[in-house]
């Protein structure tokens, strides 16, 4: 038996010529299935030499920009009119998807914390230990779409991140530019160990990661910027024969170039309660403004505790959800570069 080899298998070939839809075979033994598996719906497109890319979504169930546009691409997108190839997985964490869920209903994992997976681990992380051993080693190029789901809302922003190999992380850059989106943005992840990014980067391939809306639905506007941005990024990289679409050319104002120096972008919450917004997204601040406050139900004779920006910038992410707890994301903060 190999002991590195995925237990997932795939019903098609990822190296043939042509178009074809098929699923990963993920083994799940349980009450009602005793040898049972996850069928998890995959498409890969590829017509002769030219860059591979990998397009995700779904990688949290309960964000939706990503599983809509990638469903569609996987629908019109034909061989004859790429070159090189595209892989399109609309829904990585498949069950979660299923369920409108962040995190998978067989498991609890979050399928962004769980790479590079393991072979003989639950069905989150033979996903991912199948993608990291069979489908990252075919990439030049990978876009994970991500919004804010249930839980958080973000001004749609594109984004890359500040990485040790100055060429690779220049191209992210540029790709990002080209997906087009309101704001273009060097994310600062507050936990990057066991994300799909992290793993892209460490592999030296480029990754362009994206965050487009929240509150566990979707927009015309938010769906538009993804269908648009996936297609500026296959243009981009030269596979269909298209010139990216600017925000200029869509009659938008140009994208905002956007970083986050430090942690003080983000807020978190020391406390919990009710959780008032005083500022809504897009709107600028400066050090010290009230953010928002927390409200206490229980003790209505306690003054709210207010929470204040920690730097300069404007506020592009907030919470989407007013019962708040400790440790909770409440904003983030962004600055012009």
């Amino acid at each position: 038996m190999n002991h590195t080899e995925p237990k997932v298998s795939a019903t098609i070939d990822l190296l043939a010529d042509g178009k074809h839809h098929g699923h990963l075979i993920i083994p799940h033994s349980r009450n009602e299935s005793g040898w049972g598996a996850v069928h998890l719906p995959i498409v890969s497109i590829r017509n002769g030499a030219g860059q591979t890319m990998l397009l995700t979504g779904g990688n949290h169930g309960d964000e939706y920009e990503g599983p809509i546009a990638l469903m569609k691409l996987a629908r019109t997108l034909e061989a004859g009119g790429i070159r090189g190839q595209v892989i399109i997985i609309p829904a990585l964490n498949f069950p979660a998807v299923l369920t409108g869920s962040r995190l998978s209903p067989i498991d609890g994992v979050n399928m962004n914390r769980a790479f590079p997976g393991r072979r003989d681990g639950s069905v989150s992380l033979m996903i991912a230990h199948f993608v990291h051993h069979k489908i990252l080693p075919l990439a030049d190029v990978v876009l994970d779409i991500h919004s804010g789901g249930k839980t958080m809302m973000f001004s749609p922003f594109a984004c890359y991140h500040r990485i040790p190999d100055a060429e690779v992380m220049e191209r992210a850059k540029q790709a990002m530019l080209a997906f087009g989106a309101p704001i273009s943005l060097e994310l600062v992840e507050l936990d990057s160990e066991g994300m799909l990014d992290t793993e892209v980067e460490e592999m030296g391939k480029i990754f362009v990661g994206c965050e487009l809306g929240g509150g566990g639905t979707s927009t015309p506007e938010t769906v538009s910027i993804t269908e648009i941005g996936v297609r500026n990024l296959l243009a981009h990289f030269e596979i269909i024969d298209e010139k990216p679409l600017s925000c200029e050319d869509r009659g938008l104002p140009p994208t905002r170039l956007m970083h986050m120096p430090d942690s003080d972008c983000y807020l978190i919450s020391n406390d919990a309660g009710i959780y008032e917004t005083l500022i809504d997204l897009d709107e600028p601040v400066k050090k010290g403004d009230a953010v928002g406050q927390v409200h206490f139900p229980e003790k209505l004779e306690r003054q709210p505790v207010v929470y204040c920006a920690g730097r300069d910038g404007t506020l592009i992410g907030r919470t989407h959800k007013a019962l708040v707890g400790i440790g909770d994301f409440l904003g983030m903060i962004a600055t012009e570069m």
